[in-house]
């Protein structure tokens, strides 16, 4: 954008702009855009982004650990990243046949547990083109009213689930969260599908405990 476009949006005079613009400037949060005229974002954002992630993941893994430690199941935290949930840490469950994904492995949204859990805190027209989207580019089938409902009763519980559509053999259940930064992350429990049905009430009440905790620990952060 140029001056003048940055002074339009933010209603300030021109001579404030470029006052403004100058210091994040030298601070590289704004730099010159070399396709033509005006700044665009610079490079410092993206650190201060990373150290947010790094910040929200640090506080969340003891979560992460009483999770597991509650479940035997594997914990991961991901965070919504464009059209994509992303793996940033995992704690790994304690049984012989256990769930694993890689730390930075991306996830789609519409069929994983983690992912509804996410639209769920989207306006939901936004939720709900953001999952047709995806439905169009992976050819899945997708009804809007049917998914609205879903993510009712997403609200509603405070947990997703995903039962074998994401991957055969796995079933999920997760719940999001909005960190200081105003990220979307998911916390999600990853099961074998041969052992989620003696698993699935355990594991709710773990998802339930764990979420609590969350919103504890980031009251406590904005305080």
């Amino acid at each position: 954008m140029s001056l003048g476009q940055i002074a339009t949006e933010v209603g300030l005079p021109r001579s404030t702009v470029q006052r403004i613009v100058s210091a994040l400037q030298a601070e590289r949060l704004l730099i010159a855009n070399m396709m033509g005229a005006g700044v665009r974002l610079g490079p410092e954002l993206g650190a201060l982004a990373a150290a947010a992630q790094f910040n929200t993941a640090e506080q969340c893994r003891p979560v992460l650990l009483e999770l597991t430690k509650a479940t035997g199941e594997t914990s991961d935290l991901s965070v919504l990243r464009g059209d994509k949930m992303i793996f940033i840490d995992q704690v790994t469950g304690t049984h012989r046949l256990r769930t694993i994904s890689s730390v930075g492995e991306a996830f789609p949204m519409l069929t994983t547990a983690n992912g509804r859990a996410s639209l769920a805190q989207l306006p939901r027209a936004q939720a709900i083109s953001r999952a047709q989207t995806e439905a169009r580019r992976t050819k899945t089938e997708f009804d809007p009213e049917s998914f609205s409902a879903l993510l009712d009763s997403i609200s509603d519980a405070g947990f997703a689930y995903d039962l074998d559509e994401h991957a055969d053999g796995i079933s999920a259940i997760g719940f999001s969260f909005i960190d200081q930064a105003g990220e979307i992350h998911a916390i999600s429990v990853p099961v074998p599908t041969s052992r989620f049905a003696r698993q699935k009430t355990v594991i709710e009440a773990a998802i339930r405990q764990a979420s609590q905790k969350v919103s504890k620990v980031l009251q406590t952060e904005i305080a």
